[in-house]
This record gives C-alpha cells, structure tokens and sequence, in this order.
C-alpha cells in the first residue's frame, strides 16, 4: 500500500511540478563535465554539482517542496526533522524563507561545521546519541511537547518529489542518452526519486545507490529483498549518510527499480575527493562523492559510456577538506 502511495505521488509530473514550484528559490546547479578527462577514462562522466546549491547540498529542494505544502497554521506551529547536517540546513533555510521556524534533531558527533551553520540559519538543535538513542523517538518527544510537523529527510513524497529535481536537471542538461546515474544513498529519498524519474523518461538509464562500505545498508537490503539495519558502532568519514536503516517508502521504491548497490572505503572516498578538487576544482564533503568513488574503484564500467553521479553536498570545513585529502590510507 505505502508502495502504491510513494509511486503515485513521486512521478515525472509530480518532480516537474515540484521544478516548478522551485524555480526561483533553488539553484539550477550545473552538470560538469572535463573533456580532456573523458578521453583518458573512455567514456563521459558528468558530475551534478550540488555542493553548489543553496545551503550548500541538494536537501533544500525536497525541504522547501514539503514545506509549501504546509499550511498557514501549520508553517506557525512550525518544523522538526531530525538529520545529520544537510537536510537540517536546508530546512531551516526553507523555514527562514516561509517565516516559519525550525528543531533540528542532530547525532552529538555531527560536524561542528554543520551544527554552527544551522543555528545561524535560525533553527534550534536538540542533540543525541546516535548508538544509544533513537532519532524518531527525540523527534517524537519533540512533537509531542511542542505541536510541530514533521518534515523527514527523504519519507514524504513531497520531498522525493523536489529532490528529484536535481535528476530532472541532469537528464535534460545530459545531452544525449545516459547509460547510468550513481546516487549516494543514506535513507534513500534521492535515489529513489531519481529511479523513478529514469523509469518514466529515460528507462534505458541504469540507477545504482552508492554507500559507505560500512554503512551499506541498501545493498545488502536489495540483495536480501528486505530492509535490513546497519550493525551500531561503524563509523565513516562519510558523516552525511551514516543512516540506520533503509528508509519503508524509499526501499519500496529502490528495491524494484534500482540495478543495484555499490560501495566505497573512506580511503577510496577521500581519493575521490582529491579527484574532483583536481579535475573539477569543486569541494565536497566525503558522502557527496561514493558514487564517483564506486566510479573510480571500477564497480561501473564507463568506457563506451555516459555515466553521471550526483554530488550531493559540500559542507565541509577547510581544516577537514585539507586533513581529509592530505591523507593517504
């Protein structure tokens, strides 16, 4: 039934209302593209740079979609989500721009960076401990004291809706057929609203979810046929999609459209990192950057091909960029 719902609403129509519904207020952030590169790897690679957009990621098209979906009593009471740093920023912008407010319910080990950029935005944060607490429980707590609304990361089909924008982007700005589209996936909204969108306009392009080789939760759920949790305790470099568990509507979406799951180490993720500041001059935080990754170690061939990854966010630090790709193992 959830299935049913998440496909209706998270169509080609439905992501090109919610451009719509955007334009103006987010970033049409550009496809890069290195010629000279493309000819040492064989193939096109074309990088969707949302490290440029507005707040610095992508989150803030599926933020501000569900947040004008909301209405004028509602936007007083005001929003809750919970996040690890890029959807927070994004909805406390869109909460900015409506005249609303926002909670921000954030893992204590969130990047300092991040938690500092959200309260400039005007948001409050309430902390916790992501191996002992229960993220849906401290947001829960927090509707019921305060009479918020929830605004999920990726489970509402308002927000697929808008993040689906960015792979609306990449296929019209594409030029030409693409064979496959890498997503880094943490709970999963993105991905799952760009293999919808691929499935509806362009099915002969093959749509892969990208994670942190500990933190790979979608992958061993497609090969299992069910969600399946990631054992506490790891932890990555890849801050931004450390999520617990494929998110019910996402997964129902991912599972019958993806062509599957690929993985990436920190090490092959800051070697990523260090490849699209040379070739592309652009910053990214690691998370962004596990489907170029994935790319680079060869889990998707690219010679002969047009392949495209999202790069989904660059809120970084510049100690922790330098740090990041000054390592070497």
């Amino acid at each position: 039934m959830q299935a049913d719902i998440a496909d209706s609403a998270v169509s080609l129509g439905a992501i090109r209302d919610a451009a719509r519904a955007l334009d103006g207020v987010v970033i049409r952030t550009p496809l890069l593209e290195n010629l000279d590169l493309n000819a040492m790897l064989g193939g096109r690679l074309l990088l969707k740079a949302e490290n440029m957009q507005r707040t610095g990621a992508f989150k803030i098209r599926g933020a501000y979609h569900r947040m004008l979906g909301l209405t004028r009593g509602e936007l007083k009471r005001g929003a809750v989500t919970y996040s690890s740093g890029n959807h927070a920023l994004g909805l406390a912008c869109a909460a900015q721009i409506l005249g609303s407010s926002a909670v921000i319910v954030m893992p204590s080990d969130a990047p300092a960076a991040k938690q500092a950029a959200v309260r400039a935005l005007g948001a409050e944060i309430v902390l916790y401990d992501r191996d002992t607490q229960d993220s849906a429980d401290v947001v829960a707590q927090v509707i019921a004291d305060t009479g918020r609304i929830e605004v999920p990361p990726s489970a509402h089909p308002q927000i697929m809706a808008g993040a689906g924008t960015a792979a609306l982007e990449v296929l019209e700005d594409a030029g030409g057929p693409l064979d496959a589209v890498l997503v880094p996936c943490g709970g999963g909204g993105l991905t799952a609203a760009t293999a919808m969108l691929m499935a509806e306009a362009s099915p002969e392009t093959q749509v892969f979810a990208a994670e942190p080789f500990l933190f790979d939760d979608t992958r061993r759920s497609l090969a299992a046929g069910q969600r399946l949790p990631n054992p506490k305790g790891n932890r990555t470099i890849c801050d931004a999609i450390m999520t617990p568990i494929p998110g019910e509507m996402t997964f129902a979406i991912n599972r019958d459209l993806l062509a599957g799951g690929v993985t990436a180490t920190d090490a092959e993720v800051r070697a990523a990192m260090r490849f699209a500041f040379e070739h592309f001059r652009i910053v990214t935080e690691p998370g962004a950057v596990v489907g170029l990754a994935a790319i680079l170690n060869g889990q998707v061939q690219i010679a002969g091909r047009t392949v495209a990854t999202m790069i989904t966010g660059g809120n970084i630090d510049t100690t922790r960029f330098a740090a990041l790709l000054g390592e070497t193992t």
